[in-house]
């Protein structure tokens, strides 16, 4: 089977409520930082229940974890410990401040860091641990916690696929310690690019400071009538604000968050339905402790000779279907391979599962009838390969 027309892997769900929401920003006095960036920064803080009900809202998820990490004083000769599957910003911002990425595997089950190589890995030189909530599903964070405790780490979560997820029924962003989400095009809640941090607010303000030229607090009010045109600049910070015109949007999308997480859930219900019981997949399915944002379904091809990864989505984007892969490993990339020397095996559940794994289509604008073309290719596909109609490409 095959679709007349191209499915894509996750566009994002854009309403006229959107469109009329940054329409009038763009007919305001304000279309940088202003105050829809302030209501968002309150409205998105209320939503995960962080500590002081409000949030900083920057360009970038990326940019969160950069201005967490010089926050919290991490630089030249320190260790951070990140998980080698993850998208690279989680170890590039650790280069960033001079320090070294300390890269460990994951659980086998959610493919999130794995605590007792977390453990395994602390050194008198680690200064901060940054459990990535892979996928959507939360992290194993008290084990994680518990050890930061008895060690004097901070921990950063990278909660880029996170919106809504919950561990233990509280829900990621609630606690003291830093927290970054990602707002990009083909997240969960978009702000086209963009991003939140939260944490305690004497840390956040440190951060806001940090994150919008190392000007004194309300810098932004200088062309306001409530604010002054004076302001102090008290370190050398970066350009990471989120412009008014993205919180317009983001303001939007906020209000039809549960809508969007409904619908997610539904789909990988059906998926799951599909998949859990088949040989030929792996499935993904929500860890007991905590529920999951679905921000990707990742599928792993079972074991099996025949079902190579690589010529399998090169079909299924041949018939329409689209997919992306999450991640290839850190410790595979030149750089990170180059200038720490790691090679293949160091990370055994991490390389096996990339191997094998794709992400397909979730998003709230799938109809039912995508998802069953999307469960029919899969399948079809699979069931071709196996019996050997199709070339296949090892991956490298």
């Amino acid at each position: 089977m095959a679709r007349d027309t191209f499915l894509p892997f996750s566009p994002p769900s854009i309403g006229q409520e959107e469109i009329d929401e940054v329409t009038a920003a763009l007919r305001s006095d304000w279309i940088t930082t202003g105050p829809r960036t302030k209501e968002f920064e309150r409205a998105f803080g209320a939503y995960v229940g962080a500590p002081g009900g409000t949030s900083l809202m920057l360009n970038s998820c990326t940019a969160g974890l950069h201005v967490a990490l010089v926050a919290l004083g991490v630089g030249p000769g320190d260790e951070v410990i990140v998980p080698t599957l993850t998208f690279a910003a989680t170890a590039n911002v650790v280069e960033h401040v001079g320090a070294r990425p300390v890269l460990v595997d994951v659980r086998p089950d959610t493919l999130c860091i794995d605590p007792e190589a977390v453990a395994a890995a602390v050194t008198p030189r680690t200064k901060a641990v940054m459990p990535v909530h892979y996928a959507g599903q939360a992290a194993d964070l008290d084990p994680i916690f518990a050890l930061a405790e008895r060690h004097g780490l901070h921990v950063v979560e990278d909660a880029a696929h996170a919106i809504p997820t919950t561990y233990r029924g509280r829900t990621v962003g609630s606690r003291g310690n830093f927290a970054s989400f990602s707002f990009y095009a083909t997240k969960n809640l978009t702000t086209a690019e963009g991003g939140a941090l939260t944490g305690d607010p004497e840390l956040l303000e440190k951060a806001r400071v940090i994150g919008l030229h190392g000007m004194s607090a309300d810098g932004w009010k200088r062309f306001d009538k409530s604010g002054s045109w004076e302001y102090d600049i008290e370190m050398p910070g970066f350009k990471y604000n989120m412009t008014d015109l993205q919180a317009a949007l983001g303001l939007r999308q906020l209000a039809k968050l549960a809508g969007f997480h409904a619908r997610r859930r539904e789909v990988a219900a059906r998926y799951g339905a599909a998949f859990g019981s088949d040989e030929r997949f792996e499935a993904p399915v929500e860890a007991d402790y905590g529920t999951s944002a679905w921000h990707l379904y990742v599928l792993r091809l079972a074991p099996l000779p025949g079902l190579e990864r690589n010529a399998f989505v090169d079909e299924l984007k041949r018939r329409n279907i689209g997919f992306s892969v999450h991640y290839k490993p850190l410790h595979m990339m030149s750089y990170y391979r180059e200038k720490y020397g790691y090679r293949p095996g160091e990370f055994p559940v991490a390389e096996d599962a990339y191997r094998r794994m794709l992400s397909i289509p979730l998003h709230p604008r799938l109809t039912d009838e995508d998802v069953e073309d999307v469960i029919g290719t899969v399948k079809e596909v699979a069931a071709e390969h196996l019996a050997g109609r199709r070339g296949h490409l090892l991956v490298p």
